[in-house]
């Protein structure tokens, strides 16, 4: 009683290999997921897509978190946290040589194929690694360490768009219909989740705490189930970390598919310019917040963390949508930094004393990330026919979501 009362460490010593391995798993999927983004943009031109066309590439990849969310969690719960990580890197690096022959036969169906499979790797990799994290280590630091992760998937996204960039827009010619740069690009990042693979395959990792199993009179410090009786569902936070992370990631998934657009548009950078913004300033934007978030958490509760950050989008999205230059292009890149609690927040939050549920609650939670396929093509939707400064007026309405899960509806209950 008196040790669980102590300070609760970061992790422990036993976790240090497992947790450095596992944390570079979030670095990689955010490469693919921001790298995307930069693949919406290249598609309009090569292949002469509309916005609302081309967001079928998010809807695609986000679209196999809604398929793969549940097989994930009875696969991870089956095989453990391991087998979990070799799945999806494996479907993650099938999917990146898929796009060879799509390329070979320039067919955007194809691409849309292969980028499901690589969705569905990510979304088993991030079913496993959020729990995988969370139990590396005393239940009351898991937001601390999900976020600490969860600051190298903001390194990820900064990366994305700039290797993105410069391998699909540097030297590009205007009306060119070449994916010669696609296919090479999806290859090299094919072969390395390979390795990858490979070499976690060899990694050790030690036991983790099963949460029921454990008897131990302080739940806050061990994921134990405070109300057994009850069904998944019957558990409200949980539900509704769900609706808070489906809106969350289709504002999010909106807003950086739109991103070199709007800095197309409305600021007259060029794509390859805009690429580079995103990766140093949007992505950058989203790495900080990450980083002084974390660091927030220590004074402030994470819940009211998030809904202020939720109400720091609000705002942020009415002066993007207003289309003021460099005002709004600045206030476009707060509305990353305000998303950068949020994802790791709203998974941490969901699974608190879920006990021996834990495992099937994060597919759910997962599988609310469907809402980046769909929420997107709503906003190039509105973009293709109001403009892309209007289009960032609809994410406001999955802030408000947000806010209310962050202000009430993240508690606990135990009965």
């Amino acid at each position: 009683m008196t040790e669980l009362k102590s300070k609760a460490a970061f992790t422990d010593k036993k976790f240090l290999v497992t947790i450095v391995f596992v944390t570079s798993l979030f670095m990689f999927w955010g490469i693919a997921i921001s790298m995307a983004d930069v693949l919406n943009k290249h598609f309009q031109e090569t292949m002469s897509l509309s916005k609302f066309q081309s967001m079928f590439v998010q809807f695609a990849i986000f679209g196999a978190y809604g398929v793969m969310g549940i097989p994930a969690g009875l696969f991870m719960k089956r095989f453990g946290y391991k087998n979990g990580v070799l799945l999806g890197l494996s479907l993650f690096s099938a999917g990146a040589f898929l796009f060879i022959p799509a390329a070979n036969i320039s067919s955007f169906t194809f691409f849309a194929i292969a980028l499901f499979v690589v969705g569905c790797g990510l979304s088993t990799l991030e079913t496993v690694a959020h729990p995988f994290v969370a139990s590396l280590g005393d239940q009351r630091t898991s937001d601390q360490r999900i976020n600490f992760a969860q600051t190298f998937n903001a390194v990820g996204t900064m990366l994305g768009p700039i290797i993105g960039g410069y391998f699909l827009f540097s030297g590009a010619v205007e009306g060119s219909t070449d994916l010669t740069s696609v296919k090479m690009l999806y290859a090299v990042i094919g072969f390395v989740i390979l390795l990858v693979t490979i070499s976690f395959s060899f990694v050790k990792v030690p036991a983790t705490t099963d949460p029921h199993v454990v008897t131990v009179a302080d739940a806050g410090a061990v994921n134990v189930d405070v109300a057994p009786d009850k069904g998944l569902f019957a558990h409200k936070h949980f539900t509704w970390a769900i609706a808070a992370q489906f809106f969350n990631v289709g504002a999010q998934v909106g807003t950086w598919a739109l991103f070199i657009n709007y800095g197309h548009e409305i600021m007259g950078y060029t794509d390859e310019q805009a690429g580079y913004y995103m990766g140093f300033f949007f992505m950058g934007a989203m790495l900080a917040g990450r980083i002084i978030g974390t660091f927030l958490m220590r004074f402030v509760a994470p819940n009211k963390l998030l809904a202020s950050f939720a109400v720091g989008n609000v705002l942020m999205c009415i002066i993007v949508a207003q289309g003021m230059g460099m005002v709004s292009f600045i206030a476009l890149l707060m509305v990353n930094f305000f998303f950068s609690i949020m994802f790791p927040t709203i998974f941490s939050l969901g699974l608190k004393n879920l006990g021996s549920k834990t495992q099937f609650a994060s597919s759910f939670i997962s599988m609310g990330v469907v809402g980046g396929a769909l929420f997107p093509l709503i906003m190039g939707f509105v973009a293709d026919h109001h403009g892309v400064a209007n289009a960032y007026y609809t994410p406001i309405i999955c802030y408000v979501i947000i806010f209310m899960f962050g202000y009430k509806f993240y508690k606990v209950k135990h009965h």
